[in-house]
């Protein structure tokens, strides 16, 4: 009796035993489940799958929607923006282009931000469908050297294009009359580099630039009026002298004449 029930008993503990192990093994691989989907979403983060999460979203004044996407380290536009989406701030990420249609069912964009990024290129249409409604455009401290005039596709906004190396060649004079540009930029628009190099187009602004050079043809442009001024100033003074010089030789020339008909006349071996 007394082994039996001292057997019972080791079989009763070796269950329970069994029973903890089991339950400790399945809240471990429970654990490490959990912990593996937040290391796939801590790499997903600034994928265009599950970045759209972590941004911020609420009413703006307008009636819209205001998205925050600031600081998230982004690569990549993200995903399933609303199209009630009136404000949009991307800046302080890591996007390095715009792809074509990225903003396209934004339809009713006003405000763009996307300052502070690592953006050196945008794409064709990369703003296609922004035209009738975008007003203001950020893309100040990037690494923007060229702005195609193809990727403008017809906006008129008030642009912040500061703080980007800018290469300074016939694209951008083409480009820049076609951006309601905020005034406050338009002399941070400093020319990095230029097809003009040797001429001292080397850290001017580029709205100064354009209005002496034609960067499409590297001439410069029609002399402006104070040159006119002073060029016609000198125009007149140097005819004047001429003037003054032919009439003062004309009169030594007849004084001149007329002393040698008077000593021709007192010639004493001149012929009766």
């Amino acid at each position: 009796m007394i082994i039996n029930s001292v057997a019972r008993g080791s079989q009763r503990i070796a269950s329970f035993y069994v029973m903890s192990r089991c339950l400790t093994l399945l809240i471990l691989l429970l654990l490490s489940h959990s912990s593996s989907l937040q290391g796939v979403a801590l790499w997903r983060r600034g994928n265009r799958v599950s970045s759209i999460n972590a941004c911020q979203q609420k009413e703006a004044p307008d009636g819209g929607l205001m998205v925050r996407c600031s600081g998230l380290r982004l690569t990549q536009i993200p995903a399933g923006l609303s199209n009630h989406t009136t404000r949009l701030f991307l800046n302080k990420n890591r996007l390095s282009s715009l792809p074509p249609f990225c903003f396209s069912d934004l339809f009713l964009l006003d405000e763009l931000d996307l300052s502070h990024n690592q953006l050196s290129s945008l794409e064709p249409g990369c703003f296609s469908g922004l035209a009738s409604s975008l007003r203001f455009l950020d893309l100040s401290s990037n690494r923007l050297t060229t702005l195609d005039p193809a990727v403008l596709g017809g906006l008129q906004v008030q642009a912040n294009l500061s703080q980007n190396p800018w290469h300074c060649d016939c694209s951008m004079q083409v480009s820049i009359p076609q951006l309601d540009m905020d005034n406050s930029s338009l002399e941070k628009v400093i020319c990095q580099t230029s097809d003009l190099p040797n001429l001292g187009a080397t850290g001017l602004p580029l709205v100064l630039l354009v209005q002496d050079w034609d960067l499409c043809q590297s001439v410069r442009r029609t002399t402006d009026f104070l040159t006119l001024i002073t060029m016609f100033l000198w125009f007149i003074m140097l005819l004047s002298y001429l003037i003054h010089y032919i009439r003062h030789n004309k009169v030594v020339a007849r004084r001149h004449m007329e002393y040698l008909k008077f000593l021709e006349s007192r010639d004493p071996f001149r012929p009766q």
